[in-house]
């Protein structure tokens, strides 16, 4: 076949230029001074935000993957030799695998040149290095008087600086890596949880929750890719086998028997979260917010039953009198179920926008999953045992929530490299979603509005954010300018000037991401 084989010729041609491109571009890069090299990154960047606009219009026209930055999942999927998690639609029919695609035609700038290939083909930073690099940064006196510091290089998978790493702190919402990573290595990515309506008697059904804390009475929103649980879509289908079975006159229970203790978090009412149950509909938010803070319902369940009953109305079904607390016979017939997003879009949307009432959840089904209570201190015992199983290191750890909004827990900066480091390794991919929900500097999530002033770590520092009064955490992962990849954990505590600690450690991870450091 002639054509395949002028194809096959100018493509070889097309890589051997790339490859002398990179080498060039490669050496050009090493030998520049700082700030030439800093005025390529900036360039690179505005690149990289249009080659952002062709790949959402590639992204149109065919069938991807759930959940956020899946293009990056299947990156990671594919460096580790696996297909990893598939959590869309199949493909179309005929389309036997995934669509083949050309290699870049350029490395990342700093990254491997040619000839070099996989992680650790990158320069190697020493602890040298980055202590001349982090060292002053962490005695700014906006940083409280506890101040530690770990950062790993992933390729090697070991500690090439720390501060104080081992010292447990306050960890803020930066306990959410502990109780993704347990959640994920319990229950598995594609993991889902149910909402049912059984029956209870002849003219009787009851809504069971399951736990999924992202179900919602909301209408639908039309292109925005699988959609979490609907009550809208259980409404549909329990009416339509009622009026099937010419049940058209009913009463409603409801059963949120599957989490136990105290439903209020210790710190009281709080427009940070939700009391916990696992019967709710869009967090009992009273407003029309899909994260961050808002008012809340004080019974989640008994509100999604309300919700539910309206529902069944609109559909042709009456419903007689309110919703009442009922327990579901464990036999009984099932007559609608819907399934919540997979567990893997859960962790990167509670990651993303720091959602408490998604990590409470998570943490209670890792304690279902394992046999202990659904309470808080069943789950903090839960996500200790599967944190453990996975040899991390947890001295002084304390895991009394799983949201962090609870100022008794505790984690050691080096536990939080170390979560970052399992879910960056090419060896566990079940936990990618860890990675791949981190926010962006500068445009995504929690991290939106930082990183104005740090320009080496907009759009190159992925990670969780942690906040309370007197506490502040910072922990993701980011490439070098050597094209090294390195995940860190940066903690304080007993700061006076909030704005000052976060733009403290936007400083120590940006100048990770600015630095050779050899």
């Amino acid at each position: 076949m002639p054509e395949t084989r002028t194809w096959q010729v100018r493509w070889q041609s097309a890589q051997q230029s790339a490859r002398a491109a990179a080498d060039a571009a490669l050496l050009a890069w090493r030998s520049a001074p700082g700030s030439t090299r800093q005025t390529w990154r900036l360039t690179a960047v505005s690149a990289a935000t249009g080659l952002t606009v062709a790949v959402v219009a590639v992204a149109a026209t065919g069938p991807w993957d759930s959940g956020q930055r899946t293009a990056e999942r299947a990156r990671a999927a594919a460096e580790a030799g696996t297909g990893g998690e598939h959590h869309g639609s199949p493909g179309s029919p005929g389309r036997a695998g995934p669509v083949p695609s050309a290699p870049p035609v350029l490395p990342a700038l700093g990254g491997p040149g040619h000839g070099a290939s996989g992680r650790g083909a990158a320069p190697v930073p020493t602890g040298a290095g980055l202590a001349d690099a982090l060292a002053p940064l962490l005695k700014d006196p906006a940083l409280g008087p506890l101040r530690t510091a770990s950062v790993v290089d992933v390729a090697a998978g070991r500690e090439v600086f720390g501060a104080k790493q081992k010292e447990a702190a306050t960890p803020a919402s930066t306990v959410k890596l502990a109780t993704a990573v347990a959640a994920l290595s319990v229950l598995g990515a594609d993991h889902r949880i149910d909402t049912t309506v059984v029956r209870d008697g002849e003219d009787r059904v009851v809504l069971v929750g399951g736990g999924d804390p992202t179900l919602t009475a909301r209408a639908t929103q039309p292109g925005a890719g699988e959609q979490p649980a609907s009550l809208r879509a259980l409404a549909d289908d329990t009416a339509r086998v009622l009026k099937k079975s010419r049940n058209t006159k009913i009463t409603l229970g409801f059963d949120n028997s599957a989490y136990s203790g105290p439903a209020r978090h210790p710190i009281g009412v709080n427009e940070n979260i939700a009391p916990v149950s696992a019967l709710m509909a869009d967090e009992a938010r009273l407003d029309d917010s899909e994260h961050g803070t808002a008012p809340r319902d004080a019974d989640p369940a008994g509100a999604a039953a309300r919700a539910f009953a309206g529902l069944l109305r609109e559909r042709g079904i009456d419903v007689d009198g309110k919703p009442e607390g009922a327990k579901a016979q464990k036999k009984a017939d099932r007559v609608a179920r819907v399934r919540s997003l997979p567990l893997s879009a859960l962790v990167e949307r509670m990651l993303t926008y720091s959602d408490n009432d998604i990590a409470e959840g998570l943490a209670r089904q890792t304690a279902l999953a394992t046999g202990k209570p659904a309470s808080f201190a069943g789950a903090g015992e839960a996500v200790h045992k599967a944190l453990a199983a996975q040899q991390l290191p947890l001295d002084g750890a304390v895991f009394d929530d799983g949201s962090g909004l609870d100022r008794d827990d505790r984690v050691s900066a080096a536990l939080l490299s170390q979560l970052l480091l399992r879910a960056s390794a090419p060896d566990h991919p079940g936990l990618r979603p860890v990675v791949t929900g981190l926010p962006v500097a500068a445009f995504t999530g929690t991290l939106r509005g930082r990183y104005a002033d740090e320009t080496a770590g907009a759009g190159a520092v992925r990670a969780k954010t942690g906040t309370l009064t007197g506490v502040n955490t910072l922990a993701g992962s980011v490439v070098d300018a050597d094209g090294r990849l390195l995940v860190f954990a940066f903690m304080t505590s007993g700061t006076t000037d909030p704005q000052g600690a976060q733009r403290a450690l936007d400083k120590l991870a940006s100048a990770v991401a600015n630095c050779g450091c050899r």
